[in-house]
């Protein structure tokens, strides 16, 4: 008989975790409270126009393909995506404008016209940032810091030698800042830590290495959303006899001695040989396993950002915008004190700008754009929301205004709004928090939640909120990690 194992959630990490039980023969099933598979990753339509509500960027996509290539499947024949001519494009409030190209000498050659920043000094940025990844990767996202024997391997070994080339500690913004010296494009690389929520004045330049996921290696789109990928996984899993079972929530994991032995749903009682979470750690201990507390407290580390998101179904088109877009803030460092000190939301926050439309022409109706419209908030603490969301659309829409020079408020359609309250709800999210803890300080790596616990044989941890941390790309590592180390 084939050995069962159950996960809880089905986010990207529980669905890769899914697909990678059942290569190795086992018989899967996963629980998911909500009524909709791909936790972040989701999507919604209305008035004719589809709106991705989640992750918008898609980095490293070898990792969603050698899902497919575990059962010797070609990925191009579950999912299309292609790279992006542009990674983003920036803007500031005095008129200047950077096109971040994938041709790197191209983006070098922008920066150089725009800013005066010589192109060799983005080159060579690209080139270190590329070292870190290589010396990095196999450490820190692709296995687990908690299990001693993986530090005696022949590769963790060699970047052991070179780690003191990480630039663990020094902060990003004190890298950045040598490096380029011209505030701008110090800006530019220093929002890099938003990526996993995180403060890019107390965050280790280490994290410089999402420079390379998507200068380096590129910034992709699927060919019909974000969340075709999330459909494209789920329905080769259910090939693979992964059963998914929705509005099913678990109620408590069940452990005698050392063994995770079962599930309570519905208060019925489930055994299974392997149980691996897919929660929010925090929910997990509160929720499902009370009578034991995690392995580091919560208060070791700051939790990472939240977002503020405004769905805008837009009249017209703005041929000066690209599929991914940032509006600069004036006072970055104020932005992040706001975040991380204050627990709110400056006055002057950065825009991001997301318009899947731009390359899925199904996305709007003709002569029309959605617009996802995200700035980056603290987690909910109980502070006045509505207030704060209130002002802040009146900042977020004269931003656009003055950088776009219209008067976007008559373009829009349609409005529907996330904010930490409505991501916790929905998300299962520990107070909106989009990553868990945050990567503040030189340890932080360190102190996330392990993919394991020696404490459970058979008890698994995967998702954004543990090892190695948020987003598509690794939280599909935290799978491969988690899946791993069971036998």
């Amino acid at each position: 008989m084939a050995p069962s194992t159950a996960i809880i959630g089905a986010g990207i990490g529980g669905i890769g975790s899914a697909l990678r039980m059942a290569a190795k023969g086992h018989d899967v099933t996963v629980y998911e409270q909500s009524g909709l598979l791909g936790g972040k990753i989701s999507e919604f339509y209305q008035d004719g126009f589809r709106f991705d509500t989640g992750p918008s960027l898609f980095t490293l996509p070898s990792l969603v393909d050698e899902l497919f290539e575990l059962f010797g499947e070609d990925p191009r024949e579950h999912i299309q995506y292609r790279k992006l001519e542009t990674s983003c494009k920036y803007f500031w409030d005095d008129g200047t404008i950077v096109n971040a190209w994938q041709d790197n000498e191209k983006f070098a050659a922008e920066v150089e016209s725009a800013t005066g920043v010589a192109k060799s000094k983005i080159k060579d940025f690209l080139h270190k940032s590329e070292q870190l990844y290589d010396i990095t990767a196999e450490i820190f996202m692709f296995n687990s810091l908690h299990k001693l024997s993986n530090f005696f391997q022949p590769a963790f070994r060699k970047s052991l030698l070179r780690v003191h080339e990480i630039d663990a500690f020094s902060t990003m913004h004190n890298k950045n800042q040598k490096w380029f010296q011209h505030p701008k494009i110090v800006q530019m690389f220093d929002r890099y830590a938003t990526y996993n929520g995180s403060d890019p004045y107390q965050t280790p330049a280490t994290l410089n290495i999402i420079a390379h996921l998507e200068h380096n290696i590129g910034a992709f789109f699927p060919d019909k959303g974000m969340y075709s990928i999330v459909n494209a996984l789920t329905h080769f899993a259910r090939r693979k006899g992964v059963m998914f079972l929705v509005g099913q929530p678990v109620e408590q994991v069940i452990v005698e001695g050392k063994k995770a032995k079962a599930l309570q749903i519905n208060n019925q009682i489930k055994t299974y040989d392997n149980i691996i979470s897919n929660v929010d750690v925090e929910n997990f201990y509160k929720h499902l396993l009370p009578a034991h507390k995690p392995p580091l407290k919560e208060n070791l580390n700051q939790r990472s950002t939240s977002a503020l998101i405004f769905y805008w179904g837009i009249n017209t088109t703005f041929p000066g915008l690209e599929v991914h877009n940032i509006l600069f803030s004036n006072d970055y460092k104020k932005e992040f004190d706001h975040l991380f000190k204050l627990k709110t939301i400056t006055t002057d926050p950065t825009v991001y700008i997301f318009i899947s439309s731009k390359t899925v022409k199904g996305d709007a109706p003709a002569g029309m754009e959605n617009w996802y419209v995200m700035i980056n908030v603290p987690e909910n603490r109980g502070q006045d929301w509505d207030k704060m969301i209130t002002e802040s659309r009146k900042n977020i829409i004269g931003r656009i205004n003055k950088v776009m020079n219209t008067n976007i408020e008559k373009h829009i359609l349609l409005e529907k709004i996330s904010d930490p309250r409505t991501i916790e709800r929905d998300t299962g999210s520990f107070r909106g928090s989009l990553y868990g803890p945050s990567s503040n300080g030189k340890f932080a790596a360190f102190l996330r939640h392990p993919n394991f616990r020696r404490k459970f044989e058979n008890l698994y941890f995967t998702g954004g909120s543990v090892h190695p941390g948020g987003g598509i790309p690794l939280s599909l590592a935290s799978a491969k990690i988690a899946c791993q180390e069971v036998p």
